[in-house]
């Protein structure tokens, strides 16, 4: 068995043409855009993305199998020149009879064969299949089985999130009210949540946690991944992993601290003031725009203590993003990627010694305390990521 880095859920900002597909994403996550950032800067040796279904992108996709750039994987999955392993998926936005506001799945499949199959089939359920994140005009169960009929994997997206998820939206108390529970293989919490949170629900218990990062421009890749225990990259040994099957596994999950996610405290957006609790009303400015942060509604959920949960999981890292971290800017941050060859190889193998080597004390000080989860944080809320405090 081998360790790999994964990161699941990244957007596709254009096609190659110039089309945009995730109209919030940044014009250099084109497919090769994602595939040379992921392999050569950032060291992720799987991804996720999660906008095959646009019949432009299964074109791109296709041209560069032809040209010799990606190779499909006899276990699934395409290999990008010898290196990272993409995961074709689609994200999927649901709000039939039993959802009571959209709710965002991830959907992911073997082959380019199977990706395009659904796209047909999701075509015929959707007002426009070129574009991200699109309602699908269908129950969640029936979406569900036709994932599994093509040998897919059935993910709820970011499930804590205040907008477009599973629990998010303060009317949902159970997975079940949507989906058949059966038909789904992990849940991805977000990053305002971490697995303590997330403990504090038993019906979690049955499903693998995923971090990742939902990436909209190439330097957010990773800011969330998971550490895999598996034979090699690809879709069947991802899928083994998720079952724990065969000393494949999660490892450990790489998440940013939930202080630092944007929806972790209960805040006005209008005033920009965190709250002890949701009031519909602002009681500081009178705005209605009150967010309820991803912390108040976990204790709304909670029904035990994270302690009580019998299920086991791999530890959660509270991941700092090398971006996060005050002074270290762009120019320094190349500086070690060109040193040690990868943000990842930065973050897990750089020594402090080797650190000293490249940057100021300071800055591998910082890099050492963010690994020890030392560092101060002010905590993040109503659309505003926490931060780092220099001390």
């Amino acid at each position: 068995m081998n360790i790999y880095y994964g990161d699941f859920h990244v957007h596709v900002g254009r096609t190659l043409s110039g089309k945009p597909v995730k109209i919030t994403g940044a014009r250099s996550l084109t497919i090769e855009g994602i595939l040379d950032y992921a392999a050569n800067r950032k060291g992720l040796d799987m991804v996720g993305v999660i906008d095959c279904h646009v019949p432009e992108v299964i074109g791109e996709l296709r041209m560069l199998i032809e040209q010799g750039d990606l190779a499909e994987l006899k276990e699934g999955g395409l290999r990008y020149k010898d290196g990272t392993v993409l995961i074709p998926g689609s994200e999927i936005e649901i709000n039939d009879e039993h959802c009571k506001g959209p709710v965002h799945v991830l959907a992911f499949f073997p082959a380019l064969q199977q990706m395009e199959l659904f796209s047909n089939w999701f075509s015929e359920r959707v007002k426009n299949i070129t574009l991200s994140s699109q309602r699908i005009y269908e129950q969640g169960t029936v979406l569900q089985r036709k994932v599994k009929e093509l040998g897919g994997l059935f993910i709820p997206a970011h499930i804590f999130t205040p907008h477009k998820s599973l629990y998010g939206k303060g009317v949902h108390q159970s997975l079940a009210e949507i989906f058949d529970p059966a038909l789904i293989d992990a849940v991805e919490l977000g990053l305002s949540a971490d697995t303590t949170m997330a403990s504090h629900l038993s019906e979690l218990d049955a499903y693998p946690f995923l971090t990742n990062s939902d990436a909209h421009s190439l330097p957010k890749l990773a800011r969330e991944y998971q550490q895999l225990v598996l034979e090699e990259p690809s879709f069947q040994e991802w899928k083994k992993a998720l079952r724990g099957e065969g000393g494949r596994g999660i490892r450990a999950n790489y998440g940013l601290n939930p202080y630092l996610g944007k929806y972790h405290e209960t805040v006005c957006e209008n005033c920009g003031e965190m709250l002890e609790a949701y009031e519909a009303r602002c009681p500081y400015c009178g705005s209605t725009q009150v967010t309820k942060g991803v912390a108040e509604r976990i204790n709304e959920l909670a029904d035990r203590s994270s302690k009580e949960s019998k299920a086991f999981r791999p530890p959660y890292v509270h991941h700092i993003p090398l971006e996060f971290l005050p002074g270290l800017g762009p120019k320094t941050l190349d500086k070690l990627v060109s040193r040690f060859g990868s943000e990842m190889a930065v973050i897990h193998d750089a020594s402090f010694e080797e650190l000293l080597e490249v940057v100021p004390e300071k800055i591998a000080s910082l890099i050492q305390q963010a690994r020890r989860g030392e560092l101060s944080l002010q905590k993040g809320g109503g659309g505003i990521y926490g931060k780092v405090i220099q001390e």
